[in-house]
């Protein structure tokens, strides 16, 4: 099988790691270009493309384009590819590219779609407490996470103790594992994409720095009174580490909040990090 491969962040790399020691080799990574990080703006490459740097015996190409123009259309409709595959790329896709291999795209979404399309199904999942998430392989298509469905896979959420990396950690194997399973069918035939059922459709949000705010005085009640409040905001602190970033303001300074605890029924700050210091763990 000859294949394309778009993505950038961890859960992509991920997949794309467990693919190729599968025996499932793209002829092309493609992800975003490199892009200051840091209070310094380092220069760094996204984590696909230091998967592949760390593993240069691959010999893959990395295609980081800014945007996907005629040009790119004509780099990647040069070779003959039977499928593209699209995890977390973190760019749209026009039609006209995602129609290039005579397979179509398989899209790669982390919640069991319809529900939870967009950017953020997994700090989405977490903030509402689910108890049930998952894995889709669908068709792409021009529109939002909206293709047939070709396969999913369930997982249940069996304590509340979750937190973003360790979830998108897990249904990054998981998708690994269903699209190793799905391929051999689907590029044999064997597999009937099935659409999506609209009425069931639901949207995430991309958050912003501001989503992940909490308000000081918030904060204090949540750690003396509890309640509804605490959970809230614990959930906050899981679904929004690393990025956003659940932060608050302590003694007129800057402070993320990175771990907390519920105990009985109110919240207890574990690890935080002072504005221009290192971690801090709090007994």
């Amino acid at each position: 099988m000859k294949f394309i491969f778009f993505g950038t962040p961890d859960f992509a790399a991920i997949i794309l790691e467990k693919l190729i020691n599968s025996g499932y080799v793209p002829k092309a990574v493609v992800c975003n270009p490199d892009k200051p990080v840091g209070r310094k703006k380092i220069i760094t490459p996204p984590p696909v493309k230091v998967l592949i740097m760390k593993h240069e015996i691959w010999n893959i190409p990395v295609l980081q384009p800014e945007k996907l123009d005629k040009s790119f259309m004509l780099q990647v409709s040069s070779s003959i590819t039977d499928i593209f595959i699209v995890a977390a790329y973190a760019n749209i896709i026009p039609k006209e590219i995602l129609n290039i291999p005579k397979l179509g795209t398989i899209g790669i979404h982390p919640s069991l779609l319809p529900k939870y399309r967009g950017a953020t199904p997994i700090q989405t999942a977490i903030l509402n407490n689910d108890q049930e998430t998952g894995t889709t392989l669908f068709l792409m298509d021009e529109k939002l996470d909206h293709g047939a469905i070709i396969a999913n896979s369930e997982f249940r959420i069996q304590n509340s103790e979750w937190n973003y990396e360790a979830l998108m950690k897990k249904l990054a194997n998981l998708s690994a594992d269903l699209l190793i399973k799905t391929l051999p069918d689907f590029i044999a035939g064997k597999i009937t994409p099935l659409p999506q059922d609209e009425s069931l459709a639901t949207f995430t949000k991309k958050f912003k720095t501001e989503d992940a705010f909490i308000k000081p005085e918030d904060l204090k009640q949540a750690e003396i009174s509890g309640g509804s409040l605490a959970l809230e905001i614990e959930r906050k602190i899981r679904a929004f580490n690393p990025e956003p970033g659940a932060y608050t303001t302590i003694e007129n300074k800057r402070t993320k909040l990175l771990e907390a605890k519920i105990i009985n029924n109110k919240l207890k700050l574990t690890k935080i990090q002072t504005e221009g210091k290192t971690p801090t763990v709090l007994n």
